[in-house]
């Protein structure tokens, strides 16, 4: 079960682009799987800012004496996240979680490619442990615009088995996409799960070239959550059942993680008209 705290910051440094926050989060660490996320208030009690903001738990320390903390990766994207990324040590945040469904572990010691995009690859360094710590190879694709706006690299390396960098503009790694190398990594390691996390854009491109080479494949979406609790409706996706009909399901509640071949990425925002419950 979630839980709601008051956590204080012990630590804001900056990586690359973005600034990681280190907060006391009593009870969130112990229950926190890769995948999970986590709603962070904005602005403080007097604020404007009515709407907390989703984030990806990056890692968690579940011991000490501040009774557990999580750390969480701001990229700055508006107003909102501008504040968050001024936080100092000593400041406090209202967070609540852990949320949502994390990503499946394979019962098997098997091949795994992981692809992130930017500071979407948050997720991705606690999933690569628990990998590791099953027995399944870890190849790891981390790609972003810039080299600056790359995230995790430096961590994720110690664990994967394979780290392949690619930034669009060639100033570090390959220069490209994520969806230029992947295929290639698949191939040469037999790849038995696909795990993804990024834009939307990026994620409808993996699931789609996953699929082809009839490779399971999970995607941690990027969609607005306004609550967090699947009461607001704003984070719906089209997602096809097992027993083929599509449904809008609430990217906070039955995701962030959802199987990529189910998910009808050229209807996003959209509501089909086959999908269950549509009006005619």
């Amino acid at each position: 079960m979630p839980v709601q705290v008051r956590g204080e910051i012990l630590d804001a440094r900056r990586v690359g682009s973005y600034t990681i926050l280190s907060v006391t989060a009593p009870g969130i660490p112990e229950a926190a799987r890769p995948g999970h996320f986590v709603m962070v208030g904005i602005g403080g009690e007097e604020s404007s800012h009515i709407v907390p903001r989703a984030m990806a738990v990056y890692q968690v320390h579940a011991r000490g004496v501040y009774g557990g903390s999580v750390d969480l990766v701001v990229g700055v994207t508006g107003p909102g996240t501008l504040w968050l990324s001024q936080r100092r040590r000593g400041d406090e945040l209202d967070l609540t979680g852990p949320l949502g469904r994390p990503y499946v572990l394979p019962k098997e010691a098997v091949p795994c490619v992981l692809v992130g995009g930017g500071y979407g690859a948050a997720s991705l360094l606690m999933l690569a442990e628990h990998l590791r710590e099953r027995g399944c190879r870890v190849e790891v694709i981390l790609g972003a615009g810039t080299a600056d706006r790359l995230f995790g690299s430096l961590e994720i390396k110690r664990v994967a088995s394979m780290l392949t960098i690619v930034t669009e503009d060639g100033t570090t790694g390959v220069r490209g996409r994520v969806t230029d190398v992947l295929a290639d990594v698949m191939d040469k390691v037999d790849a038995a799960v696909v795990y993804a996390a990024g834009p939307m854009g990026m994620l409808a491109s993996v699931a789609r070239m996953a699929a082809d080479r009839r490779v399971y494949s999970q995607c941690a979406v990027e969609e607005l959550m306004a609550c967090g609790f699947g009461t607001c409706l704003t984070c719906v996706i089209p997602v096809v059942g097992d027993d083929g009909v599509t449904r809008l399901l609430r990217g906070c509640v039955e995701g962030p993680v959802l199987r990529g071949d189910r998910v009808r990425w050229e209807a996003l925002g959209t509501i089909p008209a086959d999908a269950f419950g549509a009006s005619p």
